[in-house]
């Protein structure tokens, strides 16, 4: 069975949305994280503001490794309206996402990422379908925004692994415990 793996940029105090704002060193050991997460995916499933946003940032994007995997990677949508643009290996999710997640587990494959999309991370989590959470954590309180982990319920969690990196962002990766 395939994983569905997590993976957000979070503030001190867990604002995920606008990183630009609180993500401001990225150093070695934080490429070499997220070179690890995507090297195992195969599969993305984004929420349709990320898509609004990347779909136009990404294509021309120099920014590696991650410009060549999001662009190359197959890219499931969870949005409501079809999809505007041509971003290379999109598509609309349809019906229930959580359902959705669970049959795309079910089947071959390397891993699963959500990416920067907080409410489908947050959906995803909800319901239990997702394997391992890996968050960068910047030495830094954005103060607002909206928090990947707000009105989620109870979760057991595994520190799989945590480190510092040079600049002093945290990061952590966790097993979902069931």
């Amino acid at each position: 069975m395939r994983k569905i793996v997590v993976y957000e940029l979070l503030s001190l105090d867990g604002v995920a949305e606008d990183p630009d704002e609180f993500i401001a060193d990225w150093d070695d050991a934080m490429d070499a994280e997220l070179g690890a997460v995507i090297a195992s995916q195969d599969a993305v499933i984004l929420g349709r503001r990320s898509y609004d946003e990347w779909s136009r940032f990404w294509p021309t994007s120099t920014i590696e490794p991650f410009a060549t995997f999001i662009n190359g990677v197959e890219k499931h949508i969870v949005t409501s309206s079809p999809l505007d643009g041509d971003w290379a290996n999109a598509a609309a999710v349809e019906g229930d996402p959580v359902a959705f997640a669970r049959r795309l587990k079910e089947g071959d494959g390397g891993d699963i990422g959500v990416h920067a999309s907080i409410s489908v991370a947050r959906t995803l989590l909800a319901a239990g379908v997702v394997d391992e959470l890996r968050l960068v954590i910047a030495p830094r309180i954005a103060g607002k925004g909206r928090r990947l982990l707000d009105d989620l319920p109870p979760l057991r969690l595994e520190t799989i692994r945590n480190v510092t990196s040079a600049t002093g962002y945290l990061l952590v990766d966790f097993r979902i415990l069931r």
